[in-house]
């Protein structure tokens, strides 16, 4: 490989540049890069957007323009691993703003159908304890919510 780790591209329907700027709003440690334009020879209309690259939280991307071929699922997440729940309230706001929808569990999509997992860290030791009865209690509370609630997957976890 010619450089470390890798690169994701994300691909729209002609909201590539839109896109881009929306995560470097919302992420810490982030940029926007090259942009690159279509040229006279096509096929997309000469000067407008073809990719733009981006840095969002220190990974790097690169937004498509592609078509309305293909789009984004379920099936394909970003994980953001939240400290507390200031940066909880912080990312799911921004990301379900303008269009955005919350979901189960703290999955989120966004405006552009992106989807997101906006996770309390300590949940991940907590569903993974080796005591059966605090995980299980930790991922009930998880399943029964939307947007995480980290002062009620504590008390929970603690059986409170």
């Amino acid at each position: 490989m010619t450089t470390d780790g890798f690169i994701t591209c994300l691909w729209f329907d002609g909201r590539a540049e839109e896109a881009a700027h929306h995560y470097v709003s919302v992420f810490k440690d982030a940029s926007i890069g090259r942009t690159v334009r279509w040229p006279e020879s096509g096929p997309g209309p000469a000067g407008s957007v073809l990719t733009v690259e981006f840095t969002a939280n220190g990974q790097r991307f690169v937004a498509l323009n592609g078509g309305p071929e293909f789009t984004f699922n379920e099936a394909v997440s970003f994980q953001i691993l939240c400290a507390d729940q200031q940066e909880i309230d912080h990312y799911w706001a921004a990301l379900t703003e303008n269009g955005g929808e919350g979901g189960p569990c703290g999955w989120l999509k966004d405006r552009f159908g992106v989807s997101w997992q906006v996770v309390y860290a300590p949940l991940l030791d907590m569903i993974a304890d080796p005591d059966p009865e605090r995980a299980a209690r930790a991922t009930r509370a998880m399943m029964a919510m939307g947007k995480l609630d980290a002062a009620a997957l504590e008390k929970a976890y603690a059986g409170e």
